[in-house]
């Protein structure tokens, strides 16, 4: 087949072929086209649809539904497909993408006066269809938004109407209402801002002050703002869900997080029930006017707890990302929320003036107007002969020229043509009847109104303040902040994690896991929890969870693993694989590189672990300890209390408990905890306890010491000091509990509105049972509680007929003795009390420690930790309790109380106590 060649016909130009290689030689390439064509679209996006403008804070399709509604305006609602239509004028695209952005308008409350269903934003429901919902503009709209003769106009996108550019808003809109929107290559995600912060911020502004804006979301909720960053790119705020604990066996959702809806919201807390995270009995969904989402807990399980695990777990905490991103000169620029506002009230100042400028423009147009009247009457100038007598306009404007000469000073600019025919247009009648008395008075009062707005264009950023302030009294009611600012607690997942699986171990074997349900049962545990297993040979090692994994053979203790809990003391005595000495350690592991080795012993081989505790605080056993004969020993048998040995490092050699080989370790007696109580402080920011010296100090708390709550309305309760309790912002006054310590109230019967003092004791109730102290009726009223000793306060009464006021400084104390919890103490006055202030200082409970019985500086005093204990035997008749090795950072592990005892470690068994034993 032969290859076909492009050459010209016989009948057909030479030269055209070589034209239209000249042709093609200026083709444009199809990648530059789509280059091209593309970034026109990113253009068109950026501009005209997805980034709202900085002056106005509208998107072009929310502006032009506000310039349809203003051009409708009656007074009365139009119906929202009529809004619509009238949109299509000025926005070439579909009636559903108009609708949707009313409708979005409208759910923020503000420009929009709604009537009809218009759905809901928390709940997530759907406006009814625009035939059946009506809107107009709010008054708010009407005198924020719109002024036509300060807009600038252009004409709509096909030519037939005019369109502003942008709405000369006096009001930073923009950050009110938030806005979001995803373009070509940018993105925009304004937060919502509470409508009086930002005037608060504007007059800031205007008094050169920089703003610091936090975003006020419409659902409600607390907010962490503590990397908000202004709202620029790279900012992150936390949002979180308002969660009350009922009762013990509900919670109730009362606010949810902005971005989400209460289905959304319901549908996360069912998923993360299923997944075993959380375990709830049921769920409700109460919402109404307001958000009520009740949960019912599962019997057994903590509510403070099931809270964390709400917002670890479900969308009751969510992530938002800002990026304030707004048009500028036909450009999108990122700036920060606090550059918005400095620059929207910059241009509300703007506005301002303007606005001032086309009033005095008015005015003095006015007066100058009524000035040309008067004196066109008063001389009598509609009588001249020669005015009379002009024949056409040209003629009259000549005269009336050489006719005001005389009065051209008293003018403020130069009469025109225009105002002589406004002149020459006035009826005769209102000529004949013109008061000129009466036209004065109008002149003063419109000099009057000049020079009250050339006071404002002087003092412009004052008047611009009296602006703002305007704005707040007159529609800032009910506008308050709805988002609580408060700094929240990071919540571990692997500790508000519910146990929804089972661990087991085959000891022998050397594997543990979820799924080995034929083997020993080791403890509840969740698919995200970390597992610690400490071997006979001394090895150990922190994995996770798995279903079966293999973590070395001859396992002696295996349990769960909390990261930073230095509670959990190991007790251990091992014998060195070198020498045969054995050596007793206590110690604690807080945290380890996961799946890596790590040993108690000294490392030599043949290393064995002879006994082997966990005790989740601290306790220190007692021990009996065989030795093998030999020779030189005359005591083959003594006892040993961990006790007198210091908690050191993990990575300790240990005390030596002797030289010669052991027979057998026994568990003789249970010991107490050497460590010191928790010391325990209460973050007020946070309203969470803690270990870590954040906020105020409560004190030591052991075994089943209690906080002390009271409340304003006069109850108190008894609450745990665990770290993952919740507590409430309305608490009177949180201490440690402390049995015989007096208490002084001051309170008001309810029913007399008599005063009463009384001083007792509060009486020891269960936790979380919140018993009343004061008067149980209606009404009744707690003036002051106070830890006190001697407390004075300071009562102004109101005395005798005349009902004259009177101060008097009382030692309470001396008004009652101490009595009963319920009894209602004695009456403060019999004068009429007006108001009751303490005087006196409290008590910090914290700091009145009780004594208790000093430990052994060995067992659990830091500073003595590396002293040598003193031998107390001969090598024949007792071990030496050399300290041979320095201590190491200390680190702890998890709570499981199992001991192991090894004699012969060839076998192992479980012996009468039911402790495992190796034999």
């Amino acid at each position: 087949m032969s290859e076909e060649t492009n050459f010209p016909a016989e009948n057909e130009d030479p030269n055209a072929y070589g034209q239209d290689q000249e042709l093609n030689s200026t083709t444009i390439p199809l990648s530059g086209l789509y280059e091209n064509w593309f970034l026109d679209y990113a253009s068109y996006v950026i501009l005209d649809r997805a980034v709202p403008h900085i002056n106005d804070g509208f998107k072009p399709v929310q502006r032009r539904i506000l310039h349809s509604l203003k051009e409708m305006d009656d007074g009365r609602y139009n119906k929202a497909a009529n809004v619509i239509g009238n949109t299509m004028k000025y926005h070439p695209h579909g009636d559903a993408s108009i609708g949707d952005a009313m409708v979005q308008l409208g759910q923020k409350d503000l420009l929009i006066d709604c009537q009809g269903n218009w759905g809901d934003p928390i709940t997530g429901d759907s406006a009814a269809a625009p035939r059946y919902i009506e809107g107009r503009l709010s008054k708010f709209a009407n005198e924020v938004v719109f002024n036509p003769d300060t807009t600038e106009w252009q004409l709509s996108y096909d030519g037939r109407n005019k369109e502003p550019v942008t709405l000369p808003v006096k009001y930073p809109l923009l950050l009110a209402q938030g806005a979001e929107g995803i373009a070509v290559g940018l993105a925009t995600k304004i937060m919502p801002h509470n409508f009086i912060e930002l005037i608060d911020g504007s007059i800031q502004v205007l008094k050169g002050e920089r703003p610091n804006l936090f975003p006020d979301f419409p659902t409600g909720g607390s907010a962490d703002v503590s990397n908000y960053n202004e709202g620029r790119r790279g900012g992150k705020i936390r949002v979180r869900a308002t969660i009350e604990e009922r009762d013990k066996k509900t919670l109730a959702i009362t606010q949810i997080p902005f971005g989400t809806t209460t289905g959304g919201l319901i549908e996360s807390v069912v998923n993360a029930n299923d997944k075993g995270k959380i375990k709830i009995k049921k769920i409700e969904d109460n919402t109404a006017e307001n958000v009520e989402i009740i949960v019912h807990l599962a019997p057994g399980i903590s509510p403070d707890v099931t809270i964390d695990a709400l917002y670890a777990f479900t969308a009751c905490e969510t992530s938002i990302s800002p990026n304030t991103c707004v048009i500028i000169d036909n450009k999108p620029h990122f700036m920060s929320v606090n550059d918005v506002l400095i620059a929207n009230t910059k241009q509300t100042k703007e506005l301002l003036k303007r606005e001032l400028e086309i009033k005095l423009h008015e005015l003095q147009e006015k007066i100058f107007f009524s000035s040309l009247l008067k004196i066109f009457i008063q001389e009598g100038m509609y009588k001249h002969p020669d005015y009379e007598n002009a024949g056409d306009f040209d003629t009259v404007v000549v005269v009336l020229n050489s006719l005001f000469e005389p009065f051209f000073p008293q003018f403020y600019r130069e009469i025109l043509p225009e105002d002589y025919k406004r002149l020459i247009d006035k009826p005769m009648s209102s000529i004949t009847r013109f008061d000129v008395s009466k036209a004065d008075e109008q002149m003063r009062a419109l000099e009057q109104d000049i020079k009250e707005v050339r006071k404002h264009l002087k003092n412009l950023t004052e008047y611009a303040i009296d602006w703002f302030e305007h704005l707040r009294s007159k529609y800032g009611k009910g506008r308050e902040r709805k988002t609580e600012i408060r700094v929240f607690d990071k919540v571990e997942a692997a500790q508000v994690a519910l146990a929804n699986a089972k661990l087991y171990v085959n000891r022998a074997e050397g594997f543990i896991g979820t799924g080995m349900r034929k083997d020993e049962f080791v403890s509840e545990c969740s698919d995200i929890d970390d597992i610690i297993v400490f071997r006979s040979d001394g090895k150990y090692a922190i994995t996770k969870v798995q279903e079966k994994v293999f973590v070395g053979k001859d396992i002696i203790h295996v349990a769960v693993f909390k990261k930073g809990d230095d509670r959990t003391i190991y007790n251990a005595i091992y014998s060195d694989g070198g020498t045969g000495t054995s050596y007793i350690k206590r110690f604690a592991v807080t945290g380890v590189t996961r799946d890596k080795e790590y040993d108690i012993t000294k490392g030599t081989k043949g290393s064995k672990v002879l006994y082997f505790t966990a005790n989740p605080n601290g306790e220190a056993e007692v021990v009996n300890i065989q030795l093998k004969p030999h020779t030189k020993l005359r005591k083959l048998t003594f006892d040993q209390d961990f006790a007198e040995i210091a908690i050191k490092g993990r990575a300790s050699q240990g005390n030596i408990v002797s030289k010669f080989p052991i027979k057998k370790i026994t568990f003789k007696n249970a010991g107490v905890s050497t460590l010191a109580g928790r010391k325990i402080w209460f973050d007020d920011v946070l309203r969470r306890l803690n270990a870590d010296e954040r906020g105020r100090y409560l004190g030591e708390f052991d075994g089943d010491d209690k906080i002390l709550l009271a409340y304003p309305d006069g109850t108190y309760e008894f609450s745990s000091f665990d770290l993952s309790n919740h507590f409430d912002s309305q608490i009177l006054r949180m201490e440690k509990y402390t049995t015989d310590h007096v208490y002084t109230a001051v309170h008001q019967d309810g029913k007399s509105g008599t005063y009463y003092v009384k001083r007792f004791k509060f009486d020891d109730q269960p936790i979380s049972k919140r018993v009343s102290f004061i008067n149980d009726t209606p009404g009744s009223k707690l003036i002051l509680l106070t830890n006190g000793e001697a407390p004075v306060a300071r009562i102004d009464l109101l005395k005798g007929k005349t009902q004259a006021p009177e101060s008097l400084d009382q030692p309470l104390n001396e008004l009652i003795d101490v009595k009963g919890m319920k009894a209602q103490g004695n009456r403060l006055s019999f004068h009429t009390v007006k108001a009751v202030t303490l005087l006196t200082d409290e008590i910090d409970l914290a700091a009145t420690k009780v004594p208790v019985p000093e430990i052994e500086p060995s067992a659990g005093d830091p500073d003595k930790a590396n002293e040598q204990k003193p031998e107390q035997a001969l090598i024949e008749d007792r071990p030496t309790a050399e300290n041979l090795t320095n201590e190491s950072s200390a680190e702890s592990a998890p709570a499981n109380d199992v001991s192991f005892e090894i004699t012969n470690p060839d076998d192992i068994n479980l012996d009468d106590s039911g402790q495992t034993s190796l034999f």
